[in-house]
């Protein structure tokens, strides 16, 4: 769930988390709130609002989905991800879920969009040594593969109304 929300300055806020570190390829990556599908989910839309209560506190009817994003397919995890964006128009202070986030990352909308922060960075991942790709510099953290490739969709489309 790609969240906006405004800040107590009023400020729009794009909602972000670094993952703990653990044994598998997302270890300490920044990411959005989700994960996967459970027997109870309606659909993936509701798969997404559940994760995000769980990943950090944000009830699902406090959420207006705005619409879905471009399916994604993460190829070291083999997963297809449905992401989705949403509006959290009174936000509470964030509850991070202690065993799967390290971190709330709260990045500003302007500097989202700020084509400063858009840039090539030399990584290394689990299938490819020393690659340079695409990523977004947020709150001094590197934002690259996946969660980058929705975020240069979610860039686009506000690009196209702002």
């Amino acid at each position: 769930m790609a969240l906006f929300y405004p800040d107590v300055a009023m400020e729009t806020r794009l909602l972000l988390i670094l993952r703990k570190t653990y044994e598998g390829v997302h270890s300490n990556q920044i990411g959005f709130p989700g994960g996967k599908v459970e027997k109870q989910d309606k659909d993936l839309m509701h798969t997404a609002l559940r994760e995000t209560h769980e990943e950090v506190g944000v009830p699902p009817g406090q959420v207006q989905v705005i619409r879905a994003l471009s399916e994604v397919y993460i190829p070291p995890s083999n997963f297809m991800v449905q992401p989705y964006m949403g509006i959290y128009s009174n936000p509470q202070p964030f509850v991070p879920q202690e065993d799967e986030v390290e971190q709330v990352v709260e990045a500003y909308l302007k500097d989202f969009l700020d084509d400063a922060n858009l840039i090539e960075e030399l990584l290394s991942t689990s299938y490819a040594k020393k690659i340079n790709v695409p990523a977004y510099k947020l709150n001094g953290y590197t934002v690259w593969g996946a969660t980058a490739m929705m975020l240069s969709e979610i860039r686009e489309l506000l690009r196209q109304v702002l």
